[in-house]
């Protein structure tokens, strides 16, 4: 991995920033409030990256699709350009640059959520579970590649699968909150073809948008795989540095009451949108906390 050593990048690119924290407050309250946990120049980091992941996620979604491709490509040449050190002249690619210039922001993992926003262009349906884990690694898994090195970490590679596993629990979960928006809104299934046929479930039924028996046990199959995901992913946490273990648990385990009110809305995800409150989130934050401090000492 290429570390640039421009001098102009160790001031904090003020105006940049400030449109990296408005991406990420906009787009993901549950990821905010994560942030905010953490020390103001690892916080700036941590929102540069998510603006980036943001607006290649949104291209690969929002851009007509016969502009998409070549906006994708367009994406990763500048994201590319940032971290070795030449950003363009846009706020995301200066924010970008400087987090790369400070911290060791690996480049391989931000090619991976490249492939990964190639798939959403590429597929809309996924043939078997592997597929699905492949994705969500790719688009959010690899996240948690990014954030490690910006917290610090002991471990090594094994922290890191266990960083990347969490980053897949959270894509899980935006997939099982979103089926019915991402079917009527984008024509895609995320839900891999061999557990609908293993549950019986068509995509007719999902048009129909009812919660039906079959699909209803597919949901908790899916919920208890997340919830599984989750679990291997908080064990990683008492080997991040500071305060970015309880940046991260606060954000996992708001991420994770998405699930429960999930089962909360009887697993309709069609008509509903399971959401948790602000104060619910703020809530959670004593018991991620205590939960913390009672894995950290036993470790």
């Amino acid at each position: 991995m290429i570390r640039n050593h421009n001098p102009e990048l160790t001031a904090p690119p003020a105006q940049a920033l400030q449109v990296c924290r408005d991406i990420t407050r906009q787009h993901s309250k549950t990821f905010y409030l994560g942030s905010t946990f953490f020390p103001p120049k690892q916080r700036q980091a941590v929102w540069a990256v998510y603006a980036t992941c943001r607006t290649g996620d949104d291209l690969a979604d929002e851009t007509p699709a016969e502009d998409a491709p070549h906006a994708l490509e367009q994406w990763w040449e500048d994201t590319r350009s940032a971290l070795q050190g030449h950003p363009g002249a846009d706020h995301i690619s200066q924010a970008l640059s400087w987090a790369a210039h400070h911290y060791p922001l690996p480049h391989e993992a931000f090619h991976e959520l490249y492939l990964g926003l190639k798939m959403d262009l590429d597929q809309v349906e996924y043939q078997t579970l592997a597929d699905l884990e492949l994705y969500c690694r790719r688009v959010a898994g690899i996240v948690g590649l990014m954030v490690s090195p910006i917290c610090g970490y002991v471990g090594g590679e094994k922290t890191l699968q266990k960083a990347l596993k969490l980053g897949m629990a959270m894509q899980l979960t935006n997939i099982l909150r979103d089926v019915g928006e991402d079917l009527y809104q984008r024509d895609r299934v995320y839900l891999p073809a061999d557990l609908l046929n293993q549950y019986g479930v068509t995509r007719e039924m999902l048009r129909q948008g009812k919660v039906t028996p079959e699909y209803h046990a597919l949901m908790k199959h899916l919920i208890q795989m997340a919830r599984g995901w989750y679990q291997e992913g908080r064990n990683g946490l008492p080997c991040l540095q500071g305060s970015g273990r309880l940046a991260v648990a606060v954000a996992a385990r708001a991420y994770e009451g998405i699930l429960d009110a999930l089962e909360r809305n009887g697993y309709d995800n069609f008509q509903q949108r399971a959401q948790v409150s602000g104060l619910r989130k703020l809530l959670m934050v004593p018991s991620a906390w205590w939960s913390l401090r009672h894995q950290t000492s036993s470790t």
